[in-house]
């Protein structure tokens, strides 16, 4: 185990350089100065003053010297100061990680409790209407915007029924350990991000589960007596959940990234949220800081995927 993990860990190291690289590149070529941005309109702002500011955020360097200096100081997590609100990037962006790994989890959760069941359902009843029902779920969730989603839940159940708020994640003056009105807050951006997870997971779910209750094996459980249920659920489920670890990665992936979108929408104070506004604003350490975070954060959930392929199919060793 431990040295699957040190591997592991050193398969990392080119594929984050490679991100910081690529990141750090778009960032100082697009369009726009972001120090001629943030002091724009000051009335008794001079070029000498510009050269200053320049020079004590190290953007008069050539850009390879720039990445060079950055890098240096982002393998000791120091990401740099942000250039608007004049504080570590790094603190700033980890002080909104766990608001989107709250919603990214919520989400995960709902496309294992409603997504597995679906399609063990659909495989279970082929041919029938709930199959039907399904599949059209599983093609619509594919087809369905979640920004336009988003503003329809929003406008349906917020204004209309006011049943859930639109926006945010506590109630102001609400206390900040009221689970029933964090749960409100998270249950529509939780279950739009979720959505296409939800329709990937019954549709895998039923083709494996309809290939495995049609091995041998599973003809001779039955032939030996055993509970429909315990076939389906101890035998036939277990190797069904293969593939669905295979794509938990993947998954994983949407999520931090589709957060973007929907930290938008339901104005969710998250890093997706933040490193976009930073971006608009050419604030590039935040921007560079959310986004290895965020990388980081991807390729530890594509071990923990790994790890789980033991726990799912004895037959495979990490060792």
């Amino acid at each position: 185990m431990r040295n699957f993990l040190i591997r592991r860990a050193l398969y990392a190291i080119p594929t984050l350089i490679g991100i910081s690289i690529i990141t750090f590149a778009i960032a100082r070529l697009s369009p726009g100065d972001p120090i001629r941005l943030f002091t724009f309109g000051i009335k008794d702002f001079t070029q000498d003053d510009y050269l200053r500011l320049l020079h004590a955020y190290g953007l008069d360097k050539p850009i390879p010297l720039q990445y060079v200096d950055w890098l240096s100081n982002a393998v000791r997590l120091n990401f740099g100061e942000s250039l608007i609100y004049h504080r570590e990037a790094g603190t700033m962006i980890l002080e909104r990680l766990p608001n989107t790994l709250q919603l990214a989890v919520t989400a995960l959760m709902l496309q294992l409790i409603i997504g597995v069941p679906l399609g063990v359902v659909a495989a279970l009843r082929r041919g029938s209407w709930a199959d039907g029902a399904i599949r059209v779920f599983g093609v619509a969730g594919h087809a369905v915007p979640a920004f336009w989603l988003g503003q329809v839940l929003i406008i349906l159940f917020a204004i209309g029924l006011r049943w859930l708020p639109s926006q945010g994640m506590l109630t102001v003056g609400k206390d900040q350990l009221d689970l029933m009105d964090r749960l409100k807050h998270i249950l529509l951006p939780a279950f739009v991000l979720a959505l296409v997870g939800i329709a990937n997971y019954s549709r895998i779910l039923r083709t494996e589960t309809l290939d495995v209750l049609g091995q041998d094996y599973i003809r001779t459980a039955h032939a030996k007596g055993l509970r429909e249920r315990v076939v389906v659920y101890v035998h036939a489920l277990r190797n069904s959940l293969i593939p669905v670890v295979t794509a938990l990665g993947g998954i994983l992936a949407t999520l931090v990234g589709g957060a973007l979108v929907i930290e938008q929408v339901f104005s969710w104070p998250g890093i997706g949220q933040f490193t976009f506004q930073a971006a608009i604003a050419k604030d590039y350490p935040i921007v560079q800081a959310g986004v290895m975070i965020a990388s980081t954060l991807l390729v530890v959930s594509y071990v923990l995927r790994d790890l789980t392929y033991a726990i799912v199919d004895p037959r495979i060793k990490v060792a």
